[in-house]
């Protein structure tokens, strides 16, 4: 199975080509590093270093993506950051657990995936209302390893307990749903197939690892490749050369 990491933590050259070389080493095979606002430009000007660099590394079998992580509490902080930056990154995650911020996360189309709604909450975040709107804006819930990883006694089992809910709401609702590892340093990264042997004893079955794995963040990575050439939902620019006679 090809495995995919939307949420490593970028911060600098050195630690984000640490992280890629350890993930490499483990197994991923596409990994996307997130960064603040504020440092998604600096990213940018050592990208194509990491690239050619990481390159070397993985001798071309780990694709590498940039994008920002919103951690703002502010709703409208985050729709203005959201609009600011939708055509200028790839990716647009943001970091959940307050209802107003789960709910107008999911609300919006322009985001790509609302990190860890359940985070320091009694419940998992989302509902039956939240779970349609994750459907009709395809936003992605996101579950982070590092949750479990991290975290120990009763707040680890109430981290469980989300998960499971969750699951069980995405199995009955059908919206999108990933897994990452949230990893800050090579400490956090593990490997694909622990974190997978983990989720399966939470239930999940081979073809839930695999969309949640696999197939819905290559759908979200494939669809912000060409989301600026849609006018809006259903509508997309058709190059002269895509035509076909």
């Amino acid at each position: 199975m090809i495995y995919y990491d939307l949420n490593l933590k970028g911060s600098t050259y050195q630690n984000d080509y640490n992280l890629i070389k350890q993930a490499n080493q483990l197994g991923w095979n596409y990994l996307n590093l997130l960064y603040s606002p504020d440092d998604y430009f600096n990213a940018l000007d050592y990208k194509d270093k990491l690239v050619e660099d990481s390159y070397d590394i993985s001798q071309n079998t780990t694709e590498i993506g940039m994008g920002i992580y919103i951690y703002d509490s502010n709703p409208n902080e985050i729709r203005k950051i959201t609009n600011k930056f939708r055509n200028k990154a790839d990716f647009i995650s943001v970091f959940g657990g307050k209802n107003e911020i789960n709910r107008v996360v999911l609300e919006n189309r322009h985001i790509d995936v609302l990190s860890r709604p359940y985070y320091r909450r009694n419940d998992c975040g989302i509902n039956h209302v939240l779970s349609k709107e994750a459907l009709k804006n395809q936003v992605a819930i996101e579950l982070s390893f590092r949750d479990v990883l991290t975290n120990f006694l009763s707040y680890r089992s109430k981290v469980l307990s989300h998960f499971r809910d969750i699951i069980q709401l995405q199995r009955k609702f059908k919206f999108p749903l990933i897994i990452s590892t949230s990893s800050e340093d090579v400490f956090d990264i593990r490997s694909p197939r622990d974190i997978a042997s983990f989720f399966r004893q939470l239930g999940l079955s081979d073809d839930e690892l695999e969309n949640v794995f696999y197939t819905t963040p290559k759908s979200i990575v494939d669809f912000n490749e060409h989301r600026r050439e849609y006018i809006f939902e259903g509508v997309k620019i058709v190059k002269k050369e895509d035509k076909v006679d």
